[in-house]
């Protein structure tokens, strides 16, 4: 299936590793021009050297810290300067600390907001004019199965990505007009360093070998295993093709069978 992404531009968060690296692969595959940003500048080179190698497309790279509104700009302005124009926008950080509400003083939930929120806000904020102007756009906000179906411990987590939700939800009908579309995609349970570090926690605190807390895990998915990123990405790149230029709005979640709810 041809996606129609050839000659777009994308940027996508927290792209060094993980999710966003196999979701900017996955658009670099498909031929878009794709514009990495991250804060560690060795991991991310990385990932640029590697994406464009096994893609053959640009592949542009900007250490920063999205958590700064410095850093916001300075992504935005690098990669107008690189290619021009965002076409796709993918918005996605590594999740905030976990553990129950006394642990958390309002400077951690400062931080999350700023780390996931503003960095959502306001980098679209910064691509939407052009994308009005060419009457072409996606957005595409990554969040978690937790605004469906909370994780006791992410609280963090849960509160601001609903907060993106509603965001995400709410422009979508204020630029549907300019043919631009907004998405949020909630992975499950997937094989990334932040599952990891989640089971590792857990069996800390419950004392208790760290393959019994997967082996938990897997129990509660219906397909039994956790996905893979590169199937987060599949996802992605639909939304982000022209073949969706009428899904908008939506929430879709990538997790194996895990969340219960009907919608």
């Amino acid at each position: 299936m041809d996606l129609g992404l050839a000659g777009k531009v994308a940027l996508v968060g927290a792209s060094s590793k993980g999710l966003g690296r196999a979701i900017a692969e996955t658009l670099a595959t498909e031929g878009a021009s794709v514009s990495l940003c991250a804060r560690n500048a060795e991991m991310l080179d990385t990932a640029r050297d590697a994406i464009a190698r096994v893609t053959k497309t640009p592949v542009h790279a900007v250490a920063a810290d999205l958590s700064t509104v410095a850093g916001i700009e300075q992504v935005v302005r690098s990669t107008f300067e690189r290619f021009g124009r965002v076409d796709v926008l993918v918005t996605n950080n590594g999740g905030p600390p976990v553990g129950p509400l006394e642990s958390h003083d309002w400077a951690a939930w400062q931080h999350a907001v700023d780390l996931t929120l503003r960095s959502a806000v306001e980098l679209t904020r910064a691509v939407l004019p052009g994308m009005r102007e060419r009457r072409w756009g996606r957005v595409i906000h990554v969040t978690s199965l937790t605004v469906k179906q909370p994780i006791d411990g992410l609280m963090l987590s849960t509160s601001i990505r609903a907060a993106v939700t509603g965001f995400s939800r709410t422009l979508a009908n204020e630029v549907a007009p300019h043919g631009i579309t907004v998405n949020t995609i909630l992975p499950g349970y997937m094989n990334t360093e932040r599952v990891t570090e989640l089971n590792r926690l857990d069996a800390e605190r419950e004392g208790v070998p760290v393959h019994d807390v997967e082996q938990r895990v897997i129990g509660m998915i219906p397909m039994r295993r956790i996905g893979e990123p590169r199937e987060l990405a599949a996802l992605a790149a639909f939304l982000a093709s022209e073949r969706a230029s009428y899904i908008t709005g939506q929430s879709i979640v990538a997790d194996g069978g895990w969340v219960r709810g009907l919608m």
